[in-house]
């Protein structure tokens, strides 16, 4: 039974091989010089698209390190502010703390003298 579909396949094999020799684009040499055409296309485009793709994160690491920078500062300008507003504060306290302890009460009658 295989003896029998052998030919066949030889022959199916020989018709596909001259269908394609005879509507072929182009000759081999052609064809291959074509690829290579190609390939290299392929080539200069992903290099562009990652030389794109590096200049583009190198730009957006600038600006986000440049951002970063800015809140910092104001950060640290919000709480060296907070800071000088908390010890005006303390020091207004213990004044008014000092001017309390410090004066004679008003209402206690003056001590005898012996």
């Amino acid at each position: 039974m295989a003896d029998t579909k052998l030919p066949y396949f030889l022959l199916g094999l020989g018709a596909g091989a001259a269908l394609g020799i005879l509507y072929a684009p182009a000759a081999g040499e052609e064809t291959r010089e074509d690829l290579r055409r190609r390939a290299g296309e392929g080539r200069e485009y992903v290099r562009r698209r990652t030389d794109e793709g590096r200049d583009y994160v190198r730009r957006r690491g600038g600006e986000l390190r440049q951002q970063a920078d800015e809140i910092l500062n104001r950060s640290r300008d919000t709480v060296s502010s907070q800071r000088d507003q908390l010890a005006a504060a303390l020091e207004a306290g213990r004044r008014a703390y000092r001017e309390a302890t410090e004066q004679p009460l008003q209402d206690s009658p003056a001590p005898e003298e012996a």
